[in-house]
Formats: structure tokens, sequence, C-alpha cells
């Protein structure tokens, strides 16, 4: 049951729209396909799951924030692409850090 639930709510995290918007929204969708790929491979556990998907989210909190006004400032996307560069370096470090899921 516990597997059941942890599933259902690792998968709507992780749902990506099927139409992205930009460079951001694309590298978010590669980052959850990457993330999802560890977990179906076993090379994610469930607490490096979910801290990667809670810095995506906190990652998504600041790009809404950045566009509340109607536009993303170079300043804001730098400042986002900082943000996915850390969450891609931590994705590839979870993955490959020898630890299984089980």
């Amino acid at each position: 049951m516990r597997k059941m639930i942890f599933g259902l709510l690792l998968s709507g995290m992780l749902c990506a729209p099927l139409f992205a918007q930009g460079p951001i929204d694309q590298r978010q969708q590669n980052q959850k396909a990457r993330i999802r790929q560890g977990v179906k491979s076993g090379e994610l556990t469930r607490n490096e799951t979910r801290r990667l998907v809670k810095e995506e989210a906190r990652i998504r909190t600041a790009e809404r924030k950045a566009k509340a006004d109607g536009e993303i400032t170079r300043k804001e996307a730098r400042k986002l692409d900082r943000k996915l560069n850390k969450a891609s370096r931590d994705v590839n470090k979870q993955k490959n850090d020898n630890q299984d899921r089980n």
C-alpha cells in the first residue's frame, strides 16, 4: 500500500505538461525524465527522490514568481539557470552514488 501511495505521489509530482513553453521548461522536463528513469532503474532511493522532487518544486515556484510580472528578466533567468544547473548536478550525483533503492 505504501509503495502504491509513493508511486502515485511521485508520478503526480513528476507529471510533465505535454507542451513546454521555453528553454527553462524544457530543462525541467528533461530533469523530471531523468528522475523518473532513476526511480524506475532503482538508482534513486526514496529519500533521494523526495529531495530531488522538492528541489524541482522550489525551481517551479521560483519560475512562477519570476513570471508573475509578465516576463522573466535576464537576472531572473540567470538565477533560474543556476538553480537548474545545481539540480542537474544533484540528480547526476544521486544517480551515481552506488546506493540502491532496495
